[in-house]
This record gives C-alpha cells, structure tokens and sequence, in this order.
C-alpha cells in the first residue's frame, strides 16, 4: 500500500449519507478508503476510485483520518472496539446522529486511546452534500478541525461551534425543533384554510412572509435573554394570550385539532401566572427551564 498522505481519508458507514460523503471526497480529489458491513454499498464508490477495506481495522489503518457516519452509537461502538489499539495519533470525525451524552462518552472513549476526536451533525440532505448548502456542524478540538479544513470543507460548509464535543448534537436538535416548529405551525394554518376551500399553495406565500417576519425579531429577542430584561416593545405575553385565545377557539370551533396552540397558550398562561403578564415574549424561557406539566 502507498504511504498515507493527508488527503487520505477513511468512510466507515456507506448508507446514503455515508455513500455522499465519500463521494465529495473523490470529488474533490482525495484518495478515499471505504468500509461497510454490507460490502455490495461500496461497488459504486470502488468503480470511481474508492479503495476497499476488509475490515474496520484495516480502514482505520489506510488513512490519517478516519470519518464515520453509521446508524447509530451502539453500530459506531461496535465498528472501533476491534480498532482500539489502532487510534493511537489518528483523527475520528464522528457524524453518526446521537445525544450530546453521547457524543462526550465517545470523546472520552477516543481520547482514552490517543486519538482526536471532532464530532458532528449532518444539516443536510445526501444529494447536497458536497455543496455549499450542505452545513456540517463539528465540535471538539480546534487545532484537529483547522488542521484537515481541506478534507472538512470537500463536504459542505464545515462549521466550528466549539470544543465541547457536545455542542454539535445540542446545534442539531436545537436546529430540528425550529424546523419542526415552522412546519407544524404551518401546518396548523393549511388545515385552518383548508375549512374555508383556500388550498395551501394559496396560503403559503403569505405563511412564509409571516414566518421571514418572525425571524426579523429574534436578533432582538436573543439580546433581551442574555441580558434576562424583557421589555415589551412590541406586545405584552398578556396581549399574546388573548391571541391565542382566538387561535385556540377557531380551531376547536371549525373542527381542526387545537393540541398545538393549547399548548403555546399553556406556556403563556403558566408565565402570567408567574407574574410576567406585562413583558415581552422571550421571557418565555423561563417555562422551557422547567419540567413539562400535564394539564
């Protein structure tokens, strides 16, 4: 085998992300080892250049840089105990989807063993990778992250969020709770129009106008929760209940289910309750602090 380079690189893990990474990375020109339990994923990648690995320690061995992506922790766990002793000065970028506990006992784990740990969390769907839209949060060390930005940046836009290696599992379900949130909420309104015959290509230019209006506030927002005062220049979380309110009484009303903006106005109410009636809206998380109650 030629001597490693640092354009070599490892992919353990060639489901659909795993198949996209590694082909960004012959893409770009990098010389790419491959491994996967099911050995028939690889053909493709082996027909544009990739090289096969028997085996995981042999992957991990053929590159500097070894990138996993599998289904899960207890796979990714699996795929390294045979590998342990082969770590030693290598650099193993985790972006198997998991919790921030988990991300931090598989650094433990790494470090443990001598190797470099960045671990990280995919924003992006296969068919962009490789792709300025592709953004692919990483935490851990700074100097392994600045070290291989060529094999990192082949993959999208690779984004630093920090050295706990945590970080990037807490950005990614962050990031999913306001994508979810949108999409509910959107969804909320479409079922709403629908009771009145407007379909929802007809109601969604102006949900989006709302929801870019709404994203307009929350530079604002962020500064009133970092410094805990929450002046109401805009609306009171008095006249937000009375909002929703109507939300929650036209729904029940028209027959379509209201569990969602029951919910925004138990938060709200809850908040009053607490005294916080005449501040603005952000002084809401204060009940995202708390454990959830059931009504």
């Amino acid at each position: 085998m030629a001597s490693q380079t640092n354009s070599d690189v490892t992919i353990i893990g060639l489901g659909l992300m795993g198949r996209a990474l590694a082909g960004a990375l012959l893409t770009a020109g990098h010389r790419v080892t491959v491994w996967n339990r099911t050995t028939a994923k690889a053909e493709e990648l082996l027909a544009r250049g990739a090289l096969p690995a028997d085996s995981a320690t042999s992957a991990v061995n053929a590159s500097p840089v070894t990138i996993s992506c599998v289904s899960d922790y207890q796979s990714l766990q699996q795929a390294f105990a045979p590998v342990a002793d082969e770590l030693d000065g290598r650099l193993l970028v985790n972006l198997t989807s998991g919790d921030s506990a988990q991300a931090r006992d598989m650094a433990r784990w790494t470090e443990r063993r001598g190797a470099h740990y960045l671990d990280g969390a995919v924003m992006a769907v296969p068919p962009t990778i490789g792709t300025a839209e592709a953004v692919i949060l990483l935490s851990g060390s700074k100097t392994a992250f600045d070290s291989q930005r060529p094999v990192l940046d082949a993959l999208g836009t690779a984004t630093y969020v920090g050295a706990d290696h945590g970080l990037s599992a807490l950005y990614d379900v962050a990031g999913l709770s306001m994508m979810w949130g949108v999409l509910n909420s959107w969804l909320q309104g479409v079922a709403l129009l629908a009771t009145a015959d407007i379909d929802a290509s007809t109601y969604t230019p102006f949900a989006v106008r709302m929801a870019q209006g709404t994203v307009g506030w929350l530079a604002g927002y962020a500064d009133q929760v970092d410094s805990g005062t929450y002046p109401p220049d805009d609306a009171t979380l008095a006249t937000h209940a009375g909002g929703m309110a109507h939300l929650v009484a036209e729904s029940e009303r028209l027959g379509v289910n209201a569990e969602l903006p029951r919910l925004f106005r138990s938060l709200v109410d809850r908040a009053i309750t607490a005294g916080q009636a005449e501040k603005s809206y952000p002084a809401l998380l204060e009940q995202f602090g708390q454990e959830s109650r059931t009504s």
